[in-house]
């Protein structure tokens, strides 16, 4: 008989977030989005850096808002003896913490792995930084453009001959946060059979090598760097973007067959018949007379003209659209990916929705609120009174 339950599949899972910023609040936002009950911990006063971070609107941040939806807040000296004691019956109860410290700032306090594992076996810790745990960078300070410019990311992004661009979203913190998510259900999954938590040492470097695609392979083999191509695939043609008389457009030829249908399309059958342009190593060989040759005609009709021809003859296409833009779309709509947040202070705030669709689960419809500082203490605390002897 089928189940009947339709809770997500991290219902009865605590995480205690000690994350600041980005990187590992987004962690924590993922595990959220998947029914983790998550207690984000704050400095008293300021809390979450993000906290400062516009744009602002009703005194209330937005960026802070897009990864901390659904958990609640408590402030936290763990200097102090009392607040202390409070943190510490939040992990006796808890499945996963989750920080994003420098190395050695959590053994300061006192909570190394060791010494948390010692106290509560089951307690899976998820280490997050930017360059990990260990190896002669581990102590240096990070963010997102750092590990982007370390790892050869940013080189491989921007225009041939151009500056090195970062990548418009923080590809560093986020690519990091959702490999420490995986790592947490994956820990999860195994001390379901072996009983024990586990530390999760998770670097930002290591996980935008990890995004570099075939990068990594191709140098490693040729000997041969790969370098920035714009909008150009490095070992597919046409595969672009190409401006149209009023916009841009992007063209994706997948294969020779899809590249004798777009030249169809535009009426330039003549490109699908020459020689060097016959093949898709061929025309990587040529592709800056290829660029001329589409761009030509191309220009000669509107984008939204060209997407629809090049649809209906089945060319993969797009317009590349604006943020404002894709929010509007129909299929946007259709898969619940802008969700309202809960807040009547931001009545028209959105954030992304959860892009993993289980047959079981019924998908949510809003996100809570953000949580103000300090906004749960109360209920916590009553909560935990049990722990601390109240």
């Amino acid at each position: 008989m089928p189940s009947s339950d339709r809770s997500p599949p991290l219902t009865g899972i605590t995480v205690i977030d000690l994350g600041r910023v980005l990187a590992a609040p987004f962690a924590t936002s993922v595990l959220a989005s998947l029914g983790a009950r998550v207690i984000k911990v704050e400095r008293p006063g300021r809390g979450d850096d993000a906290r400062a971070f516009g744009p602002h609107h009703k005194g209330r941040s937005l960026y802070f808002t897009s990864v901390n939806c659904d958990k609640e807040s408590i402030a936290l000296d763990l200097t102090n003896d009392g607040d202390r004691q409070v943190f510490e019956a939040l992990l006796s109860g808890a499945d996963v913490m989750v920080e994003n410290f420098a190395p050695g700032v959590m053994a300061a306090f006192g909570y190394n792995w060791e010494t948390l594992h010692a106290r509560w076996p089951r307690l899976i810790y998820g280490a997050l930084s930017g360059f990990g745990q260990s190896g002669p960078l581990s102590s240096a300070p990070a963010y997102d453009i750092i590990v982007q410019a370390l790892s050869g990311m940013m080189d491989l992004t921007g225009t041939p001959g151009g500056p090195p661009v970062r990548v418009g979203v923080s590809m560093g913190d986020l690519v990091a946060g959702l490999y420490m998510a995986l790592g947490v259900v994956s820990a999860i999954h195994k001390r379901s059979a072996t009983g024990s938590g586990c530390l999760i040492d998770v670097a930002m470097l290591d996980c935008q090598i990890a995004f570099l695609e075939a990068a990594v392979t191709t140098f490693t083999t040729t000997r041969v760097s790969p370098r920035a191509l714009g909008t150009r695939h490095p070992s597919i043609a046409p595969f672009q973007a190409f401006h149209c008389n009023d916009a841009w457009i992007v063209i994706a030829c997948g294969n020779d067959n899809l590249f004798k249908t777009l030249c169809d399309a535009i009426g330039r059958d003549d490109l699908a018949r020459a020689p060097r342009f016959e093949t898709n190593a061929a025309r990587i060989a040529a592709v800056d007379q290829l660029d001329a040759q589409l761009t030509a005609t191309l220009a000669t009709r509107t984008a939204e003209e060209w997407v629809e021809v090049l649809t209906a003859a089945g060319v993969p296409c797009a317009a590349i659209q604006s943020i404002e833009q894709m929010v509007a779309m129909p299929q946007v709509a259709a898969r619940g990916m802008i969700v309202p947040v809960d807040d009547p202070e931001l009545p028209a705030t959105c954030v992304p929705g959860n892009p993993i669709r289980f047959s079981s689960v019924t998908p949510r419809s809003s996100r809570k609120r953000a949580p103000t500082l300090d906004g749960d203490r109360a209920a916590i605390l009553q909560e935990l009174a049990h722990r601390l002897g109240g």
